[in-house]
């Protein structure tokens, strides 16, 4: 029996569908699109996409169902999901479809919302909060919906992020092993890290040990690591004061890289400003150009902030930026010892082109 739906951003603008997934009369985050085709699994779980709900760009969503190998994280992280069709149809062996995964995972979802006018005016009017919900739940998600806190006021770290240290994490089937014979051990901070930022760095030939987000900096500077390494992770930079002031506190005593939030983190304990954007870049085909090289290629990416190009230290480069629209992608400073990216060289899902970082990391890892 289906189940119909609403869909009602901040602003006052609404959609009407039909909800899938799990049966949750009200479900809220804030709405954003990602314009990838394939990797809606790897999508869900990206514990990046915490207090967000979703919107696919691709028409329909749950051809090949989902499998038991390409989690990024524990289960979906995203607060919901939005679908113009949701395929219903069979499955190949050992999976389960997308509508069956979503009722496990205990999350919402909206299908036969036209996701082509809900993009534009995501992109016209920004990103902002919204809320699924049944008509007869139309007053109570409403008043949720007004007071819901912006994601600029939402710490959502301490979710995604492991409790306690753990070296060299099994991450499961389908994902790389740990090398036998590690070059360097890298010290991870988890902010919400996805498998296959691990599994890269096993592929490349490290150890890791990942740390909570609440690690101090004796335990780090204990391990004698070849690198610190910030991880992606879901939110706003500017809330992390303890990780930008851990951060500061390690300058010049490793190497320190890291990817998406990372980023982030690093260009604030360097004194520079992140800002949001006003949609983000969420997809898997934002053009990014190298400044070293002149070459440009194609990455995954998934956040809605950004560096302030004008807010950083005169030593620090611009290692990538977006071909697109000119924002700083990726920055380094030999002076400090430290490099970055915003984009996802992982990928996961989307174009492996940037696979390649990960060398530099190893190469610029004591």
């Amino acid at each position: 029996m289906e189940r119909q739906a609403i869909l009602k951003l901040k602003d006052g603008k609404e959609f009407t569908g039909i909800a899938f997934g799990a049966d949750n009369p009200i479900s809220i985050g804030e709405a954003v699109f990602n314009t990838g085709i394939p990797g809606y699994q790897e999508i869900l779980t990206d514990p990046s996409y915490a207090g967000q709900i979703v919107t696919m760009t691709s028409p329909m969503i749950g051809n090949y169902g989902i499998s038991s190998t390409d989690n990024q994280s524990s289960g979906i992280k995203a607060t919901g999901l939005i679908v113009k069709k949701l395929y219903r149809g069979p499955v190949m062996e050992g999976r389960i479809t997308l509508d069956e995964f979503m009722k496990r995972e205990g999350i919402t979802g909206i299908e036969g919302v036209d996701t082509r006018a809900l993009t534009l005016h995501l992109r016209d009017h920004g990103s902002q909060n919204a809320v699924i919900f049944t008509p007869e739940k139309r007053t109570e998600a409403e008043t949720l919906l007004a007071s819901f806190p912006e994601i600029t006021e939402r710490d959502l770290i301490d979710g995604v992020s492991v409790k306690q240290a753990v070296t060299n994490p099994d991450l499961g089937p389908g994902f790389a092993k740990p090398p036998v014979n590690a070059k360097k051990h890298f010290a991870v901070i988890d902010y919400g890290i996805k498998r296959s930022i691990i599994a890269s760095l096993y592929r490349h030939g490290a150890s890791v040990t990942l740390f909570p987000h609440t690690v101090k900096k004796e335990e780090i500077i204990a391990l004698s690591p070849s690198a610190l390494f910030l991880s992606n992770g879901p939110g706003d930079p500017a809330l992390l004061t303890d990780a930008v002031e851990l951060t500061k506190s390690l300058i010049g005593e490793l190497p320190i890289e890291g990817i998406c939030l990372g980023h982030q983190i690093i260009t604030i304990a360097i004194g520079g400003k992140t800002e949001k954007m006003k949609f983000g870049h969420h997809g898997s085909n934002q053009p990014v150009r190298d400044t070293l090289t002149g070459r440009t290629f194609v990455t995954a990416q998934n956040h809605g902030f950004m560096t302030v190009r004008s807010s950083l230290p005169a030593t620090t480069a611009i290692w990538f930026e977006n071909a697109d629209d000119g924002t700083v992608e990726g920055l380094y400073d030999e002076t400090l010892n430290v490099r970055s990216v915003q984009f996802h060289p992982e990928a996961a899902p989307g174009p492996e082109e940037g696979d390649a970082i990960f060398n530099v990391f190893m190469e610029k890892a004591r």
